[in-house]
């Protein structure tokens, strides 16, 4: 058995969010390794430079875990001086203090504009929102390091410490509010499950692997039927769900398709990354 002097000590950010808290509550064998401190902004606000700078110093993780974001497109195009702040300018920050260590970004499907689908890596990325934008540009800062990694993720479902982040949470909380889930059944993405999204992520940091990969659910849904997915679990929504069409859709430009392929991590990976109806099927247990 390692000595907590042993492991290997490993921030993990945005653990007040989905993926973060998943990364921080996993018991594999691989994230057993690390020492693990979870952070969450009201223990360290990432864009004050001068404070994560003293408790970088002080600590001295071998391994930064990166989730912190600001994640909801309507905020970062409300407030694109911030989004850049906390998406780019952050990110590239702790990317500099860890150049000498192992340093996993999270980014988005988002990159691609959807009209391709089943994305590999080496395809080129096309944003349509100012929060894709700034997830390209915090990749490209990334990989300018060769011992950093990039993950692009899609939907992750689960249960978030605020019950409200996670992609099936805020289609309860859209229920609960009286409206109206219009749901595309032309926009499709790989959803995935986030204790899944933290067991790779683990298994890829144990190997010291970087790069670029991708890492989602192996099957390409529809908005709609994820939706009906939830529904299955949560028959008071099946009223609610109105399906459409993104061709009617009037408002800022949606990536109709950006199922990714994920081949890549898959030969890297002890496990099948499974698809969501199966996993669900599967796992009654798991928060959805």
């Amino acid at each position: 058995m390692e000595t907590k002097k042993s492991l290997r000590r490993a921030w993990v950010t945005g653990a007040g969010g989905l993926i973060g808290r998943y990364l921080a509550e996993t018991k594999s064998a691989e994230a057993a390794r690390f020492e693990i401190i979870s952070l969450t902004r009201p223990m360290l606000d990432l864009t004050d430079f001068a404070v994560v700078d003293k408790r970088f110093r002080a600590e001295r993780p071998a391994l930064i875990i990166h989730c912190a974001a600001m994640s909801k497109s309507p905020d970062c195009k409300a407030n694109p001086a911030r989004a850049n702040k906390i998406n780019v300018e952050a990110t590239a920050h702790l990317a500099s203090l860890a150049a000498n260590a192992d340093f996993i970004f999270f980014s988005s499907d988002l990159v691609f504009d959807g009209r391709k689908g089943n994305y590999i890596e080496t395809d080129p990325v096309n944003p349509l929102s100012i929060y894709a934008e700034t997830k390209v540009r915090a990749e490209q800062i990334v990989l300018n390091n060769p011992r950093h990694t990039v993950i692009r993720t899609s939907l992750n479902m689960g249960a978030s410490p605020n019950g409200i982040s996670a992609y099936n949470e805020q289609m309860l909380a859209a229920w609960k509010k009286g409206q109206t889930l219009n749901l595309f059944f032309d926009e499709f993405r790989c959803p995935i499950l986030a204790s899944v999204t933290a067991r790779a992520v683990w298994e890829l940091a144990a190997q010291q692997r970087p790069g670029l990969y991708h890492l989602a659910g192996s099957e390409r849904l529809s908005r709609v039927a994820i939706g009906e997915l939830a529904a299955a679990r949560h028959p008071e929504l099946k009223a609610g769900i109105k399906p459409g069409s993104l061709r009617e859709y009037q408002g800022e430009p949606r990536a109709a398709d950006t199922a990714l392929n994920c081949s890549k991590i898959q030969t890297l990976l002890s496990f099948p990354l499974p698809g969501l109806t199966q996993c669900l099927q599967d796992h009654p247990e798991e928060p959805f």
